[in-house]
């Protein structure tokens, strides 16, 4: 599925806040990682752009102003890499074996009384991240730590 920058963008935000933020699934998934590093890449980098376009214009001169706005927008850029790189995460198919460990997990989910609709034939990311989060909010203890 073809989609704009800006529909990436907004799919990376809306699957940042949608996955689980447990330390359990950090050593798993490069998701904990990414979001952590975007979320600070949110309020620091705004900053330091500001930042490097001040301190290089007032030292060094108006001459240097198109190299300044140039590393102002490198560090624009980076949480922005980090939206897309979520947003075409969340709609990639799960690989066979992590699709085989989604179709486990959701049958012992619902073995323990989860009640949810059927999974889809491919999984994506996204509903690995609604099972995921369900199960740590739906599921008792006891199951959580024997999964993990």
């Amino acid at each position: 599925m073809q989609n704009s920058l800006i529909t990436q963008v907004q799919l990376g935000r809306q699957y940042a806040k949608e996955w689980p933020m447990r330390k359990e699934l950090a050593p798993i998934f490069a998701e904990y990682r990414v979001i952590k590093a975007t979320e600070l890449s949110l309020t620091v980098m705004p900053i330091l752009a500001i930042f490097t376009v001040f301190f290089q214009t007032s030292q060094l001169g108006a001459q240097y102003l198109p190299q300044a706005i140039a590393a102002a927008l490198f560090f624009l850029s980076l949480p922005v890499q980090g939206l897309l790189w979520l947003g075409k995460r969340c709609d990639t198919p799960l690989n066979p074996s992590l699709n085989s460990w989604y179709n486990e997990l959701y049958h012992k989910m619902v073995a323990n009384g989860y009640d949810a609709p059927s999974t889809s034939r491919k999984p994506r990311y996204r509903e690995l991240a609604k099972l995921l989060s369900d199960m740590f909010n739906k599921m008792d203890k006891a199951f959580t730590k024997e999964q993990f």
